[in-house]
């Protein structure tokens, strides 16, 4: 299942790629509380600076493809997780490639 976080929406809508359906903050929130856990991660969406938070902390997207396709000028992240579930991340910002 393809989803989206959407800033401005609650619950489950519509999605701009037109290939799934976008969430709310809400849902993060109820989502988290009912399963007692503190993040999500997810990936396989464009975020320009490598990692990008939403709802309030509580969702994390991670980019690994900087200057993805050629086509955008973000950066990627790879997340660390330590054994006391500290999060840390390594951003590897994108290369101008001057032709």
């Amino acid at each position: 299942l393809w989803s989206d976080p959407h800033p401005e929406g609650s619950g489950f809508g519509a999605n701009d790629r037109g290939v799934s359906v976008s969430f709310g903050e809400d849902v993060v929130r109820q989502f988290l509380h009912q399963e007692d856990m503190d993040l999500v991660v997810r990936a396989h969406q464009v975020v320009e600076d490598g990692y990008e938070f939403f709802a309030g902390r509580g969702l994390v997207t991670i980019f690994s493809a900087p200057n993805y396709c050629g086509e955008f000028d973000n950066a990627a992240a790879v997340l660390t997780i330590d054994e006391t579930l500290v999060c840390s991340f390594q951003v590897l910002k994108p290369e101008n490639n001057a032709f």
